[in-house]
């Protein structure tokens, strides 16, 4: 007759990949996906090398695992400004602020998820999420175009650029080291960002506030 693992046991799986997956994402917060190992990985978990393979086949498939987990959070949270009360400017504008303050609070982990040499399995990854958060943004462009506050456009592209400007505008102050870093007030940051988006869409005749309030 063919084992069938039973409740406890499963239950026992999922909890140790849990754990580990855990110690994964510590390990890339703190040090970004380089630092992320099978050896490290086992060692942040506190369980033996070899027991990581119970659960994933490779490192680049845990790492694919850890980048999904932490992006879906991010996408949920861009997802909930974009889906939340106001005209489609301010929601623009909230999701954007969303996106780029917690990026700053955690610029290790934000590089790793928007610019960080990754293995091919994590980059495929990385190019599914932009389309993801691309959607989110080319509702709001339809929306803005239908209520007269942006400009007629294809906003399958502007979407996409939207994503290009967001990330690419957060790389570099992301990437610096502490000591090189210029004096770049975070909230300066987003509402120049926030500033160059809004104009990218507008209708001309648009007058829309710089910044969204913090909720």
């Amino acid at each position: 007759m063919a084992y069938r693992p039973t409740e406890k046991t499963l239950a026992r799986k999922a909890e140790l990949r849990n754990r580990l997956l855990n110690a994964s994402l510590e390990l890339v917060s703190t040090g970004g996906f380089g630092a992320l190992t099978i050896a490290a990985a086992a060692k942040q978990a506190a369980m033996a090398t070899g027991a990581v393979y119970k659960h994933f086949e490779s490192k680049a498939h845990l790492c694919v695992e850890v980048f999904r987990i932490a992006t879906e959070k991010e996408i949920s949270v861009v997802r909930e400004a974009t889906l939340g009360p106001g005209t489609p400017s301010t929601r623009l504008l909230h999701a954007i602020e969303a996106f780029a303050l917690r990026a700053l609070r955690n610029p290790r982990l934000a590089f790793a998820l928007i610019a960080e040499p990754v293995d091919a399995l994590v980059d495929a990854q990385r190019l599914r999420y932009r389309h993801s958060y691309a959607d989110l943004f080319e509702m709001l462009v339809l929306q803005g175009i239908e209520s007269g506050e942006f400009s007629p456009q294809t906003a399958t592209v502007s979407a996409a650029a939207l994503v290009g400007v967001i990330a690419e505008s957060l790389v570099g102050p992301l990437s610096w080291p502490a000591e090189d870093k210029p004096q770049l007030d975070a909230l300066e940051l987003i509402g120049a960002i926030q500033a160059f988006c809004l104009r990218a869409v507008s209708a001309a005749s648009s007058n829309q506030p710089l910044r969204a309030a913090a909720g």
